[in-house]
């Protein structure tokens, strides 16, 4: 199924060393400090339900490539936002993937569908239409037993530690089932407010209400948002969370005088602001979050540049999430530049960039990042997480940022069979890129090691304070 030597280099000294490398660090724990696997899994250790529900109806990176040669995300099971009629037939739902399966070669999701097959339930043959109900039986029979629920997995997978991240009205009750249940496993929970600081997303004005009787303050006034902010940032840090997570349209701050920064909170509430004054709102509260993050401790994390819900027709009717953010251009060095004039000379702060725009990569993020204390670049990120996009990476910002500004690897994935997959790809990457640096002698061979346990386990914890 897997050839041993995928993504090291075809030339053969550097093929040896990165070999060496790889056989160093294949085996170092999981740290994942970013991603979207659900808590309950965890919480209540119940079966997955059906190998389509595992693999195809949750990931947008499958679906949405079916969704592109005219395959309908109703006949893959995709729920309507109206509960209305989709495929529940879950062999049904396999056999349409699985008679599809070829769209997805030569992409990294097959390379993650592949080695999750091979290293999680034992297949060695290749999935198609002919194997489809084999594949299909196989799998579910995997899925009744207790080895194959989700803790037996996370331990299987040797996680360390996973990060989810809820929004900053979830009430947590999965993150306090797995506190109380004496489980050992580390999953830990990260504040994402998108819901109560985006003036133009639904509910904007019920989610601050609903912030404010969560935390007892005031959230009609600036000054109770404010403070219901830190209470619950507070509640968050009490499950385990290191980290703020938001996911903007574009990389814009501001830092807005106090009155400027209320009268505009009052006209969100109101449903009044412009989409300029919505952007600058949003902008602000980029940087009360860091300055929150000076007072608590939070690692911040921006993921911005993402067109979400392209489609309005897919919108209306599957929801949000389905496969149709498309990435955009996207500006730091003018965006950032209010926050990082008001806090970005921090050392105790730490800012973590993302992009879905390579272009940025050597032209603004490594300036940046090679020279601001707080500022950290994150992984190749959604379209970008591939082998292609992990070596871009490392090409374009290591010459300027060096690799101690940046995090490791995470895997911001819902896919959890995926997840020892898409870190056994960075793992690879990473000791091409190194074997590489070394066989052409722009590394030290003994500094290779080092810098390879960095990369996969090192930076990431301490970056996340994990």
């Amino acid at each position: 199924m897997l050839d041993e030597d995928r993504l090291f280099p075809l030339e053969g000294r550097a093929r040896d060393l990165a070999r060496d490398l790889y056989a160093q660090i294949r085996d170092l724990p999981i740290v994942s400090p970013h991603g979207h696997t659900d808590p309950r899994w965890f919480a209540e250790n119940q079966p997955f339900p059906d190998p389509a529900q595992l693999f195809v109806t949750p990931d947008h990176y499958v679906f949405r490539m079916l969704c592109s040669q005219g395959i309908s995300l109703s006949d893959l099971g995709v729920p309507r936002v109206d509960g209305g009629p989709t495929e529940t037939d879950g062999r049904k739902i396999w056999r349409l993937f699985a008679q599809n399966y070829h769209l997805l070669r030569g992409t990294p999701s097959r390379m993650w569908l592949d080695h999750s097959f091979h290293h999680v339930f034992g297949i060695d043959r290749r999935l198609s239409a002919e194997t489809a109900d084999w594949y299909y039986d196989h799998i579910a029979d995997c899925l009744t037993r207790p080895e194959f629920r989700p803790r037996a997995l996370f331990e299987r997978f040797n996680i360390e530690v996973i990060a989810t991240t809820e929004a900053a009205t979830d009430d947590l009750r999965w993150h306090r089932m797995l506190r109380e249940s004496g489980w050992t496993g580390r999953v830990v929970t990260a504040y994402r407010p998108d819901g109560v600081v985006d003036p133009e997303m639904a509910g904007f004005a019920d989610n601050v209400a609903l912030l404010g009787q969560q935390t007892g303050f005031d959230t009609a006034t600036w000054d109770g948002y404010l403070d219901a902010h830190r209470a619950r940032r507070s509640f968050f840090k009490d499950h385990g969370a290191t980290s703020s997570d938001h996911g903007h349209a574009t990389a814009r701050t501001e830092d807005l005088s106090q009155a400027d920064a209320a009268a505009l909170f009052g006209k969100a509430l109101r449903g009044q602001c412009t989409p300029e004054e919505a952007d600058a709102f949003r902008g602000h509260m980029l940087t009360e979050m860091a300055r929150m993050s000076l007072e608590d401790g939070l690692v911040l994390q921006i993921h911005p540049g993402a067109r979400r819900n392209h489609s309005d027709p897919v919108m209306a009717v599957h929801g949000r999430d389905k496969g149709f953010d498309i990435p955009g251009r996207t500006d730091y060095v003018a965006a950032l530049r209010p926050l990082l004039n008001a806090v970005g000379m921090r050392p105790d702060l730490t800012v973590i960039l993302f992009t879905l725009d390579e272009t940025a990569y050597s032209r603004e993020l490594a300036p940046l990042a090679g020279v601001y204390p707080c500022l950290r670049l994150g992984p190749p990120w959604w379209f970008h997480d591939s082998p292609e996009g992990m070596m871009r990476f490392r090409q374009m910002t290591t010459e300027t940022a060096g690799f101690y500004n940046t995090v490791g690897f995470n895997d911001d994935t819902r896919a959890f069979c995926s997840i020892p997959a898409r870190h056994d790809v960075a793992r690879r990457v990473d000791c091409a890129f190194l074997a590489t640096l070394v066989a052409s002698g722009r590394l030290h061979q003994d500094e290779a090691p080092e810098l390879a346990q960095d990369l996969t386990y090192g930076l990431a914890k301490k970056a996340y304070k994990l």
